[in-house]
């Protein structure tokens, strides 16, 4: 059976936490813009680069997350996934030349483009049908919690050093470090819940792994059910408002350096 703490599930305390680490990392960058604009000697349009280069690789790594969520053990996948951005965040506030920033970027993204579908699937088969919605609600409030504090985070260190290092480096190795452990704790103590056998068994030598056929039948598969789901007007229209309404929100990344700029204090 799953562990509980308070009489909630261990694998969805981790879960949440998960989700919280992810949209943290997520506004982690935002939030030091000028700090970085000034180690790089980087302008507006190469920062808006390394939003544009992680968001591209994100949204081309997401149709591979689908085919890991459906065919693999959901914490394993959420585990690479975090470990992944995990160090292309640490290799961030590492970076010297700012090609390497824009390249763990990228890095980054595939990262998150792996999570996000694990963990969105995961609460899915985590709760019954008429709670299901308080399942999703609660993932939202915990990532938008953790958005928060990590922008808050890196704003507060980036104008400081720590150690000779710094701030907004630290910010960087610290988040990566918080990832680490988080990616650590999922792969050890979450179970699957569509891998648990129907007598709840107590060890994890009881979870029923069903692996995939072949790779190219999981490609087929996979690509048969894509062109099916896109064919659907509804989905269609999803898409379609999602795009338009991203953009402001991508434009609001810049708003803490912009308020840094006109002399705004923290």
């Amino acid at each position: 059976m799953a562990r509980k703490i308070f009489g909630i599930s261990l694998s969805l305390i981790l879960i949440n936490l998960a989700a919280i680490m992810e949209r943290a990392d997520e506004n982690l960058l935002p939030s030091v813009y000028k700090e970085v604009s000034e180690a790089f000697n980087a302008g507006p349009s190469d920062l808006g680069y390394l939003t544009f280069i992680r968001n591209f690789i994100q949204g081309l790594a997401s149709p591979l997350a689908g085919v890991l969520v459906i065919n693999y053990d959901r914490p394993s996948v959420l585990a690479m996934g975090t470990f992944c951005w995990a160090l292309s965040t640490a290799a961030v506030g590492a970076s010297r030349i700012f090609s390497q920033v824009a390249f763990w970027r990228a890095v980054n993204g595939f990262g998150l483009a792996i999570v996000i579908p694990a963990l969105q699937s995961f609460i899915a088969d985590s709760y019954k049908d008429g709670v299901r919605g308080a399942g999703f609600g609660m993932v939202s409030l915990v990532g938008s919690l953790g958005g928060i504090g990590g922008g808050v985070l890196a704003t507060l260190m980036a104008g400081d050093q720590y150690w000779n290092i710094p701030g907004w480096r630290c910010a960087f190795i610290l988040m990566a470090s918080l990832s680490s452990l988080i990616g650590f704790l999922v792969f050890a103590f979450v179970i699957d819940p569509r891998k648990i056998v129907s007598d709840l068994s107590s060890d994890r030598e009881d979870l029923i792994i069903k692996g995939p056929a072949s790779a190219a039948s999981v490609w087929l598969e996979s690509w048969t059910a894509m062109k099916a789901v896109v064919k659907v007007r509804t989905f269609q229209i999803i898409v379609l408002q999602g795009i338009v309404g991203s953009l402001p929100w991508t434009a609001m990344v810049f708003f803490t350096m912009w308020f840094e700029l006109i002399g705004m204090s923290y």
